[in-house]
């Protein structure tokens, strides 16, 4: 059985994709099941993240979120049967590749997955949406009413926030990086109030953030990124500076961040404080990082197949659409 796997670079060269020959064992683990992959989601390795938390190996196995069948069932095993259709995210540690044919799974990482939905689908798009679901409920702990400002609405991460922030009655604000996306994303009204180009240099993101909600500012912002300096590189050009997410928050707010090194000078903080707004981390690797809330991760799954499967959650992608 073979699976596919990356050799990290020593040194500043790119890492190597290569396929390895790997087996499972005869005697599965008394809490374990093994799944036959139907489906594998594709996300991007971080490998700076598997080292901070002390995973170290030659060869790191690539295709972490899954969707199959159960073959076969550990002694211990209470949640599943042969046969079942399960989906979930392989942790961190898994010595399995996701685009094996058969891996072998902890059944704590498993949801059962609707019939009527897709294997395909729903590999593809759990990622996406377990990181909207960490980001407007556990950290912005959205309600109707609220008012959302999603950076770059057409990427695969933004559309999964504005489908489950309209869901929950939620005013939805988001920015476009191109014509093309702004198209794309004028489509979406109602459910979208407004679109914002920030792909021209006459866009202002403050001033049209303000029109919209009275002056008060949105209470939430969900980012895929920012600008540290006004100086930045072609890639980053796009990305809101920091001070500008800071000044569209409303008193009260929560920005909700992806970037990994995020600096805030003196003034900015001071800002922050004057609004007695907050700033938090995303990153949905924690659920299956630690145990620590693992009923929480399980739930959190479980409503995700079931809003993909009633449709309140669609995977439509900007590149496909």
């Amino acid at each position: 059985m073979k699976g596919l796997f990356c050799r990290a670079a020593l040194s500043d060269a790119e890492p190597k994709f290569v396929i390895q020959e790997t087996s499972l064992p005869e005697v599965l683990d008394s809490q374990q099941v093994r799944v036959q992959v139907k489906a594998c989601g594709l996300s991007p390795l971080d490998l700076k993240l598997l080292a901070d938390v002390g995973i170290q190996r030659d060869l790191i196995p690539v295709g972490r979120e899954v969707a199959g069948v159960v073959l076969q069932v550990g002694d211990k095993v209470s949640f599943f049967q042969p046969e079942d259709e399960v989906v979930g995210i392989l942790p961190l540690d898994s010595p399995c590749s996701g685009l094996c044919d058969v891996i072998d799974i902890d059944e704590h990482y498993l949801v059962q997955k609707p019939e009527k939905l897709s294997s395909v689908c729903v590999a593809g798009a759990l990622r996406d949406g377990l990181c909207a679901y960490t980001a407007l409920h556990t950290h912005a702990r959205i309600a109707a009413g609220h008012t959302l400002l999603v950076m770059d609405g057409a990427s695969s991460f933004g559309l999964m926030c504005i489908q489950l922030a309209c869901y929950h009655g939620v005013k939805v604000l988001t920015t476009s990086h191109s014509p093309q996306q702004q198209t794309f994303l004028e489509q979406l009204r109602p459910s979208v109030a407004k679109v914002i180009p920030v792909y021209n240099d006459s866009s202002d993101l403050l001033s049209v953030v303000l029109e919209e909600t009275g002056g008060l500012g949105v209470d939430i912002v969900i980012d895929s990124g920012v600008r540290l300096q006004e100086e930045e590189s072609e890639e980053n050009k796009l990305l809101p500076h920091k001070h500008d997410v800071i000044s569209v928050l409303g008193v009260g707010g929560h920005w909700v961040t992806s970037h990994k090194d995020l600096q805030l000078d003196p003034p900015d903080c001071r800002l922050l404080h004057l609004k007695s707004a907050s700033v938090t981390f995303l990153n949905h690797e924690v659920w299956t990082a630690s145990s620590a809330q693992q009923g929480r991760y399980l739930h959190i799954l479980r409503d995700l197949v079931e809003k993909m499967s009633a449709g309140v959650l669609s995977v439509i992608n900007f590149n496909t659409a």
